[in-house]
């Protein structure tokens, strides 16, 4: 009531207008309990496959991937703004970049670094020579076969990394080798962006994407030649901001973005500031404590852009197409394994340090996407094109782990004395061999079949016993899971 004790008349028009109101905001909170609804069913599912992946020593970027093919239009369908989602992949390119500058170890790249460009300059003239015969077969343009030579030149460091902590090598000779190699490659990427962007534009190499690498280069050079001369730097403010966890992590992420921000005004790559910022902090005096704030902000949008990747794969594509998928994927890793066994061979390496770095590189790495989706958007590549890079470098991300198994025992058969391909083959697929005898003898047992197949059972050459037990033990040590055939 009012202060005079009558009571206001609401019109059948204020009514109408309160319930239209009262409508929209019910509309509003249901729309964002839908939003967030829909966010918790993506980070339970991404959450679920990592877990699974991870359980069976899978790298955890292998089960965002598939997460991703999960909630994509080819399975159930659950992630519908595509926008939300590439903008999200976007900064999750930048932040891989960085981490992948902050990790780097230029103390430790200088004393491979003729290796490592060495063979990585193999690997781009063999992507080139192989791209440039499959496009003048099919008919390609220019730029096309440059975008396949560059997808095909590059391998996953996220995974390769994962393997080589799961195995132990990390500090190991072939560890360094490989981890030289894929430094190599990423600081490729760059450049690479610069000269698909060239082609797009429709400018082609000419003066501006020249001037635009050698200014990328120059800048890089000073910076690697400065930070190995004087050692750790100090950064602006690092004594307030590393005494407070909260300003860590926004320092950190303030100086990715802005040096990302100055890049892309200059007319180079956002990325490439990404990555020149975390070359500075990786050799700071803070790298540490910058590292160790930064790194789970990362980790949830280096988890976007897998899912991201995930949400782009076709089944119905794969499916349609998939002798020439699988067929694609196998020549990729037996062509791509021996190539870089070769290079290393060649450049003086042993066979242990060239076999386990020549199969820990031998799929297609992550940066594929980044490169083929740019040039997607420029029209340089076909939609049919894209979607088979895409379906080629997840399968061979997937089954990277198990031939990472497969080489190694290779390598351990054929320096104990195998020489023959039957022989090398059979006691490759012996542990699961052995499983699979024993799986079908215990459920021999619990369901009363007969079986004449004992888990026992073992036709062997009695030589290779004690080799045997070492690779099974070498195996599980690594955590590494049985062939999956």
């Amino acid at each position: 009531m009012s202060e005079s004790g009558i009571t206001p008349t609401i019109t059948g028009e204020q009514a109408a207008a309160n319930a239209v109101d009262a409508a929209g905001a019910a509309m509003d909170h249901g729309a964002a309990l839908g939003h967030l609804t829909g966010l918790a069913i993506v980070v339970v599912i991404a959450l679920a496959c990592g877990v699974l992946l991870a359980r069976i020593k899978q790298p955890a970027a292998v089960g965002y991937i598939l997460a991703g093919l999960v909630m994509g239009p080819s399975a159930l369908g659950l992630v519908e703004n595509r926008e939300l989602i590439q903008f999200m992949a976007e900064l999750g390119v930048i932040l891989l970049l960085f981490l992948v500058g902050m990790e780097l170890s230029l103390k430790t790249f200088s004393q491979l670094w003729r290796i490592a460009f060495g063979t990585f300059g193999l690997q781009l003239t063999l992507g080139l020579a192989a791209a440039f015969l499959v496009g003048f077969i099919l008919g390609w343009d220019t730029p096309e076969t440059l975008v396949l030579a560059f997808v095909l030149s590059l391998s996953s460091t996220a995974v390769a990394i994962k393997m080589l902590e799961d195995l132990g090598d990390l500090e190991e000779r072939s560890g360094q080798i490989a981890v030289g190699v894929l430094i190599a490659q990423d600081l490729a990427v760059v450049p690479m962006m610069l000269v698909i962007a060239a082609f797009g534009s429709g400018d082609g190499l000419g003066w501006g994407i020249a001037g635009k690498l050698i200014l990328a280069l120059g800048i890089m050079a000073v910076l690697v030649f400065v930070l190995l001369r004087r050692g750790p730097v100090q950064l602006p403010f690092s004594a307030i901001i590393t005494k407070n966890p909260d300003l860590r992590v926004l320092g950190g992420i303030t100086f990715c973005f802005a040096a990302a921000a100055i890049s892309g005004l200059i007319g180079l790559s956002t990325a490439y500031g990404a990555f020149l910022a975390g070359l500075v902090i990786g050799n700071s005096r803070s790298s540490h404590e910058m590292q160790q704030s930064i790194l789970p902000v990362q980790s949830i949008l280096v988890m976007v852009f897998f899912l991201s990747i995930g949400l782009l794969i076709d089944l119905d594509f794969i499916v349609d197409n998939l002798l020439l998928v699988c067929l694609l994927v196998l020549l990729v890793l037996l062509v791509k394994t021996a190539a870089n066994i070769a290079f290393l061979r060649l450049l003086g390496e042993s066979w242990e340090c060239a076999v386990v770095p020549g199969a820990l590189l031998g799929q297609i790495g992550e940066f594929a996407f980044v490169l083929g989706a740019l040039a997607l958007a420029f029209g340089l590549l076909g939609d049919e094109t894209y979607r088979l890079i895409v379906a080629v470098t997840v399968l061979s991300l997937v089954f990277s782990p198990a031939w990472m198994v497969v080489a190694r025992r290779t390598l351990r058969y054929s320096l104990a004395g195998v020489s023959s391909g039957r022989e090398l083959f059979r006691l490759i697929l012996q542990p699961e061999r052995s499983e699979i005898l024993k799986l079908v003898a215990r459920l021999s047992a619990l369901f009363g079949w007969n079986s004449s197949v004992k888990s026992e059972d073992r036709d062997d050459d009695p030589k290779y016993d004690n080799l045997d037990d070492e690779a099974r033990a070498k195996d599980a040590a690594s955590g590494l899971p049985p062939i999956p055939f």
